[in-house]
């Protein structure tokens, strides 16, 4: 018996290193095809780009150079107001849609993109307005001084405000790096918090929707708030100096894609929300913005033997997903 169980492991090592090296060999394909794809189109992508953002440049360099000279010698009240209240507007103006679905189910078209079904129709009115108590008190009372504290910061490195708007090739690096840095920042600090030590304190506030909506992807505990969701989105602009244009953007643009992760629906022509909305079902998968460092290291693994997986895609079409795409029958 123990002969045979040792031939066993010895033939099952081989296999294991083939499927390895192959996977090596896949990632390596699929990486390189992308880069010589990527070299082939850059130059024609970013000169028709280029070719829009110089057209409309001087217009928007105008504009700039307006509120210049509206808010002289006050271009921290024109900081304060593109840092904070430009990506607020963004995130209840979008989240204000949501909750019209989340409250009412309605409109048909939208809630049948529903993720988990049967969860949140509709949601509960009492957590949803102790929710958003503690999203706006985050804002108010948590953001605010943080962002006065960064001005400071980038006042120090130089001038957030200065006259010359940055080019799209430098705002293109910029979001690049700020991806980048949000995505190490984010990742760590947010598997940290699910350590049993800070998880029962801190993060299983957040993690009371198993079901997540739009508006509680800033529903967390004080600590969380900054650590997780406020110092990995801020930390790239102040290393970058860069300007309240790029802020604005960036702030604004990081809100909306976290309202996405979060809302519940897989809506047609958006980013999947598959990812996140599995990690609220089962806590202990999916921890990334982006997945790649949960592909690193492997805490997708169960996510990836699931139909959430498959349906973890860019919905081109006007049929749900869920429908397409659906669970396995329950067993009985």
């Amino acid at each position: 018996m123990k002969g045979e169980a040792g031939s066993k492991l010895h033939d099952e090592k081989p296999k294991q290193e083939g499927h390895i090296w192959g996977s090596m060999r896949k990632t390596a394909f699929i990486l390189g095809s992308g880069l010589l794809l990527l070299v082939a189109f850059w130059n024609s992508v970013t000169w028709h780009l280029q070719r829009f953002w110089g057209a409309s440049g001087y217009f928007w360099q105008a504009q700039w150079e307006r509120l210049l000279s509206t808010f002289e010698g006050k271009e921290w009240i024109l900081f304060m107001l593109g840092a904070t209240q430009v990506p607020s507007l963004c995130f209840w103006g979008f989240n204000g849609l949501l909750l019209v679905v989340d409250t009412t189910g309605k409109p048909n078209f939208i809630s049948r993109y529903r993720i988990q079904a049967g969860k949140n129709e509709p949601v509960d009115p009492v957590k949803l307005r102790q929710s958003i108590r503690t999203v706006l008190f985050n804002q108010f009372m948590l953001s605010l001084p943080i962002v006065v504290i960064f001005y400071l910061l980038l006042k120090w490195r130089g001038d957030p405000c200065h006259r010359e708007l940055p080019t799209f090739h430098w705002f293109l690096l910029e979001l690049a790096i700020f991806t980048l840095i949000e995505e190490v920042m984010f990742y760590y600090s947010h598997r940290l918090l699910h350590h049993p030590v800070f998880y029962k304190k801190i993060h299983k506030k957040h993690h009371e929707w198993t079901a997540p909506i739009g508006v509680i992807s800033l529903y967390a505990h004080p600590i969380e708030h900054v650590v997780s969701n406020m110092l990995p989105v801020i930390v790239g602009p102040v290393l970058m100096g860069a300007h309240l244009s790029s802020i604005t953007m960036w702030f604004s643009l990081a809100l909306i894609v976290t309202t996405i992760s979060h809302c519940g629906y897989h809506l047609p022509f958006l980013p999947s929300p598959e990812f996140h909305d599995y990690h609220h079902l089962k806590f202990n998968q999916c921890y990334g913005v982006l997945g790649v460092l949960d592909h690193l290291h492997g805490t997708d693994t169960v996510f990836k033997q699931t139909k959430a997986y498959e349906r973890h895609i860019l919905l081109l079409g006007f049929t749900p997903l869920s429908e397409s795409i659906p669970d396995p029958p329950k067993m009985e």
